[in-house]
């Protein structure tokens, strides 16, 4: 439906008896695209759905045919440009204007911003000129990403803008008690912990496919390095090269499996030619690949939270990784996974050494990582999101129809 159309997507009139919230969820990504931020918001707005209320995605127009002729009726589509970093992915257009006069035809309860682009910084702006709450997510440690792009003299620039966005929304969504207590250091406001859930259904040990591993060339013996995620220089992807030098060198029939696509995909098969070099993978099929790993590297220091470190554990993977992020909060070192210290290479190797070398520790440290990540379900995480909210509309006067996911009662 065209966003000039009288009837907004995902709002349409009357409001149905049995509607309980009507939210705006604003963000630059979103399936078919593939990366965490997408993944996320998504099982999010299908929760929510889910659970009765009205959930309107305003996003921009993705560039591939598949991404707008499969797109749900309840998302308006904005134009948009190619990222300069990531060209694969729109980002969205300032278009206040525009997005002011639909929700003054039909008004959200609240604008929730999951990400901080044009359409992000022009929807809170168009909402606050509304009167219209409010709320943000803080996904992407942009400002840390400076330094791996050779700007990084713009660090305290781009901090000191993201905290401004933040700081005019009521309340700002961050996944990890860490990275709350390090942006209230920075002078962040109003921060609220919320985080991320894991299918463990699709994301399970039953995934694991002995015809998978055939095809790497890898025997039921043979030990699989997996690392998932996008190959770009933050996510530290030099680690992840010597780290499978160091366990070749004591187990020579290992192997490197990456799964993802990036600019230094090249890079990355040229420095370990034997390495696996799987590609984007969606659905049943990345499912099936960390199943069928042995062990699971991730090396990213400039993570808010780390989705492929749930999935691995769900997948009943040994995770390697820095304590940071969703690894430091969920991993208890040596029991259900291996922490090394913050940004110590040395140790990060060392221990995925040990555990390649180790297949029955390993197998154990795996079954209580899935352990770990049945606790992380979706239904927790969409509990606490439902209750920010609540608070943020808890001003006498305004009407909070959120419940809990127990009682389906108005607060």
């Amino acid at each position: 439906m065209p966003e000039t159309a009288r009837s907004l997507p995902g709002f349409d009139e009357p409001r149905p008896a049995q509607c309980r919230l009507r939210l705006a969820c604003v963000t630059e990504t979103y399936p078919p695209e593939v990366n965490g931020v997408a993944t996320t918001i998504a099982a999010t707005v299908a929760g929510l759905r889910a659970r009765g209320h009205a959930v309107q995605v305003v996003r921009p127009r993705q560039r591939e045919a598949a991404g707008a002729a499969g797109a749900p009726a309840d998302d308006w589509l904005l134009p948009g440009l190619p990222l300069l970093l990531h060209p694969g992915l729109q980002v969205g257009l300032p278009l206040r204007g525009r997005l002011r006069a639909g929700w003054a035809r039909q008004r959200p309860d609240v604008v929730h911003i999951a990400t901080e682009g044009p359409l992000g910084w022009a929807a809170a702006s168009a909402a606050r000129s509304l009167g219209i709450p409010v709320t943000s997510d803080f996904r992407t440690n942009f400002h840390a990403y400076a330094a791996h792009y050779g700007t990084g003299w713009l660090h305290w620039a781009i901090l000191a803008g993201l905290r401004y966005f933040h700081n005019r929304t009521l309340r700002t969504m961050v996944p990890t008690e860490t990275l709350r207590h390090e942006l209230e250091s920075n002078g962040f406001r109003d921060l609220a912990v919320v985080a991320r859930g894991v299918d463990t259904v699709r994301f399970a040990p039953e995934r694991r496919d002995a015809a998978l591993r055939d095809t790497w060339g890898a025997g039921p013996d043979d030990p699989v390095m997996l690392s998932v995620g996008r190959l770009a220089p933050e996510k530290n992807l030099g680690v992840v090269v010597r780290t499978f030098e160091a366990i070749r060198s004591r187990i020579p029939r290992a192997r490197l499996l990456v799964v993802g696509d990036g600019p230094m995909r090249a890079e990355i098969q040229a420095r370990c030619p034997s390495a696996i070099m799987a590609g984007q993978r969606t659905g049943e099929d990345l499912a099936a690949h960390y199943a069928s790993a042995d062990l699971f590297l991730f090396p990213s220091l400039t993570e808010t939270f780390g989705n492929v470190t749930t999935e691995a554990m769900a997948s009943g993977l040994p995770v390697v990784a820095f304590d940071h992020a969703a690894a430091g909060r969920l991993i208890r070192s040596g029991e259900n996974g291996l922490l090394a210290p913050w940004d110590d290479t040395a140790a990060f190797i060392d221990g995925a050494v040990v555990l390649a070398s180790d297949r029955s520790r390993a197998r154990a440290i795996g079954r209580r990582a899935r352990g770990t990540a049945l606790g992380c379900g979706w239904d927790a995480v969409l509990d606490r999101f439902e209750s920010v909210l609540a608070d943020v509309l808890r001003p006498p006067g305004l009407p909070v129809p959120v419940a809990s996911a127990n009682t389906r009662q108005a607060v």
